[in-house]
């Protein structure tokens, strides 16, 4: 269950009692991730006896949290709790707030509970159920996000990208910190243009040293782009190349190779990142408005 959370990008912050608490930065891969578990275990209680099978009742809330050292807390984790108690052995309950956010992105049928009173909640909260046997999953309507794009990609009306962290390609372990602070420079220089909507370092460093595939990773951080490159350092010379990828599409939409003199360190690595963030909006606007055309 901890391995599948990873894979969708989440993290385990708790485990209050016997239950498991987990927080996304997206609700789509929080609801991904809830099927996924689900759909897993059915298939591995399928191999066994009746009283040998575990079932798990799951409840997704999206609201704001106070995270406090390893403390997680809030309406969002309160309304969390709540809704999971309304769910059978091996469903998924979803709040109001959930349903309204999926309802364009993920093809996944949800039936309404009503509304219902929650204990330490203010305002009475609609509940749905998920639907999570694939067999009754309903197809997203044509022309919709999730039609054009596949499950699970949250688009949005900027061009939205992730920074992959950059490869060391150096035999010398300790270039990890300055690989590292190519890509948070990167980053930054993005997340400052006007009109691009960049994916948050603790959300993209998950996939450091792992073997991906872009468009898996473009559905788990729900982007339309990503970005991905080397760093290689060879004595006061470093060689750096960056690649841009349509993750929807599987496409290569552009990619270059800058050599620099490491006299002054963070001169050239400042000076990298602005001309990757340069480079990276002249494309991705052309590409948008190719798009809307």
């Amino acid at each position: 269950m901890t391995k599948l959370i990873s894979q969708h990008c989440g993290r385990v912050v708790g485990s209050p009692g016997d239950n498991l608490l987990a927080e996304f930065s997206s609700v789509v891969a929080a609801v991904q991730c809830s099927v996924s578990i689900q759909e897993e275990l059915t298939a591995r209680n399928a191999d066994l006896s009746v009283d040998r099978r575990m079932e798990f009742r799951i409840g997704v809330s999206l609201g704001e949290v106070i995270i406090e050292g390893d403390r997680i807390y809030g309406d969002g984790v309160n309304i969390a709790a709540r809704v999971q108690g309304l769910a059978e052995g091996g469903g998924v309950c979803i709040s109001g707030s959930v349903c309204d956010e999926i309802s364009s992105k993920l093809s996944l049928a949800c039936d309404s509970l009503g509304e219902h009173t929650l204990k330490n909640i203010d305002e009475p909260v609609r509940v749905y159920r998920l639907r999570v046997d694939s067999s009754t999953r309903g197809e997203a309507p044509p022309g919709s996000q999730s039609a054009e794009a596949g499950p699970g990609l949250e688009l949005c009306e900027k061009p939205s990208v992730a920074v992959l962290p950059f490869a060391n390609m150096s035999d010398d372990p300790e270039q990890e910190h300055f690989t590292d602070g190519i890509t948070d420079d990167i980053i930054t220089d993005l997340a400052k243009i006007d009109g691009l909507a960049v994916v948050a370092r603790n959300s993209t460093f998950i996939y450091k040293n792992r073997a991906v595939k872009i468009p898996a990773v473009g559905r788990e951080l729900s982007v339309r782009y990503v970005l991905e490159g080397s760093v290689r350092k060879v004595g006061d010379q470093v060689r750096i190349t960056a690649q841009l990828v349509d993750a929807v599409a599987g496409l290569h939409l552009w990619a270059e190779r800058y050599d620099r003199d490491l006299n002054d360190i963070f001169a050239a690595q400042d000076q990298i990142s602005q001309k990757i963030a340069i480079a990276l909006k002249v494309i991705l606007t052309a590409e948008e408005e190719a798009a809307r055309a």
